[in-house]
Parts: C-alpha cells; structure tokens; sequence
C-alpha cells in the first residue's frame, strides 16, 4: 500500500456499528504547475502577511479571532476555543443515515473526492463488509462530515478495492439550471440538422480514458522552464524575509519614525516627550467601510432536487 498523507481521522457508523476510519485525498497535486511571485528589481519572494489597520500593522495568530458580519461593520466575535467547542457528532464520525442508488446523484454537486482506508487492522473486516455491501446493492451512503471548518454533506461509495468519499455540494449553493436557461431551446430547427448532429456524435463515440488527455499548458510551461535554463537564465531569489526584521524598506512609515526615535541616543538633560510622542501617533482610527450589499438567504433543500441530472447547471 502507497504511503499517503492522513487528512482525516474517525469513525464511519452503520447502525451500530463503528468502523475507525482515515481519509486521505484522491486528487494529486504533484504534477501541478505553480509559481512563486517575485519582486522585479530586489529579486526577493513576495509574501502575504496577515495586517490590520490603515498603516498594515502585522497581527500575530494568538491575537487573531473570527468575525461573522451581521451588518455592515458590526461583528459578533469568535476564539478558536469557541469554534472548537461546538458539538458536532459529524466532526469525528461519519454517521450514514441513508443510502440513494449509485447514479442518482446529479455530477454538479460533487465537490472533492477522497479515499477512505480502515484505521488498523481490527477495523478492515468491516470495512470490507460495507464496500461489498454497497457494491452488491448498487447503492451510495449519504452523511455528513465536520472539516476544513465547515460541515460537508457527502456521499460514500465503493471505489476499486476500497471506498471512496466524495463531498457534496449542498442545495442552497446550486443555482437553478431553469432559471439560467429560461428562454432557451424555443425555436425551430432546420430538418435534418439534429440527425446530421447525432451522425457527427456517433461516429466520435469512444470509452472515455482520461490518460489520453494531457495539460498542455503545464507541458509548454515545462519545455519554457527547460529553454531558459539551457539559455542559463537563473536568477538567485532572497525569501525577502529580512525586510520584515528591519534590515530591507519598512513599509510602515509611522513605525520607522518610531524606531528611528527609540534608536536615537538622548539628549544630556533632555526628556523622552518625542518617543512618547512617536508611540502615541501610532494609534490610528478604525478604517471606515464602504456599505457592504445585503446578504441574500440562500434557498431551501427541495427533496426532489439532485435526484436528476439535467434539473441544474452551475453557472
């Protein structure tokens, strides 16, 4: 078995029986291309700090809470501890409280695939019984699961030798394919113009294989990486982070004034007034907002929703 990294640890329920169980994710990001943004002319990474106020003063995490806005520029306020303590039987166990046949399911509301494995040896009996089962009864499990700071609705099914988990999308964030497309379809066509459509279909039929299809941007951004260094166009790239010490540009005016004063040496006889000064002109007023649009609610769950594919369509 391929050594993967665990991104979730629980329990699955049937009834009562309780199954420990990990995720890990089915989507590989080795492949992928990704770029780091540099400075032009320092040549030094550019970084994202988390700041507050008018003048970017850097928040340490401890010092972090979260806010819900409940109108515009007014919070209620949250602690991680608050957050964590929130009871939700789904945050460490994956209770299946029904089952759908596997291709009822419309494909819009997949959201990210993971792979379930039996956490230990005890736990893999078990495991196999359910993957038979669902397998046998062509049929999917339908819960819910606490991660990534939200509660997911998903959808468990037999995957190969194993299972699958797949997060769903709820009904509230699909939007309603008859409104985007209302209008749509009412004109007539030319005879013979669908059967020359369905000619054209049929003669590119094919079992989809996935392995056929390649990224080719990913592919030409390889070969370029490979042209320039074969061309020697490397530069060396600083990770910048001294500039946030106080050895590179400070970007906070205030605070280099105020450094610039603590570093000064005293005047023989003089008095401090100006570092008082310095660190009291710190203190900025609260950053005025614009007036944010008004939230809309999202739509209720319908039970006759998903069961189609063709009922909605992302915009």
């Amino acid at each position: 078995m391929v050594a993967v990294r665990t991104f979730w640890k629980g329990h699955m329920r049937l009834a009562l029986v309780t199954i420990p169980i990990r995720l890990v994710s089915a989507i590989s990001s080795e492949e992928k291309i990704s770029f780091h943004q540099v400075d032009r002319k320092t040549k030094q990474r550019i970084r994202y700090k988390k700041v507050a106020g008018e003048g970017g003063r850097e928040v340490p995490s401890q010092d972090i809470s979260y806010g819900y806005e409940v109108e515009p520029g007014n919070y209620v306020l949250f602690d991680n501890d608050e957050l964590d303590a929130l009871k939700l039987s789904s945050r460490h166990t994956i209770e299946l409280t029904e089952f759908v046949d596997a291709f009822s399911i419309n494909p819009l509301y997949f959201d990210r695939p993971y792979y379930i494995l039996p956490d230990g040896e005890v736990a893999e009996e078990g495991y196999c019984v359910i993957r038979d089962a669902l397998q046998s009864a062509k049929k999917c499990g339908i819960g819910q699961i606490a991660m990534r700071g939200k509660e997911n609705l998903i959808a468990l099914m037999p995957a190969g030798n194993g299972l699958m988990l797949e997060t769903l999308r709820y009904d509230s964030d699909v939007r309603d394919a008859d409104d985007i497309f209302s209008g749509l379809g009412t004109q007539k066509f030319r005879p013979g113009l669908i059967d020359m459509a369905k000619q054209l279909i049929e003669e590119r039929s094919t079992e989809f294989d996935p392995s056929a299809y390649k990224d080719h941007y990913a592919e030409t951004v390889r070969e370029f990486v490979k042209e320039k260094l074969a061309g020697g166009e490397t530069v060396a790239v600083s990770s910048g982070e001294e500039a946030a010490t106080g050895a590179g540009t400070v970007i906070d005016f205030m605070e280099a004034l105020k450094r610039s004063v603590e570093k000064a040496p005293a005047k023989k006889g003089g008095r401090s007034e100006p570092k008082r000064a310095a660190a009291a002109s710190t203190k900025r007023d609260p950053v005025k907002r614009s007036k944010a649009p008004e939230k809309s609610a999202g739509r209720g769950s319908s039970g006759s929703k998903g069961r189609s594919a063709t009922t909605k369509k992302k915009a």
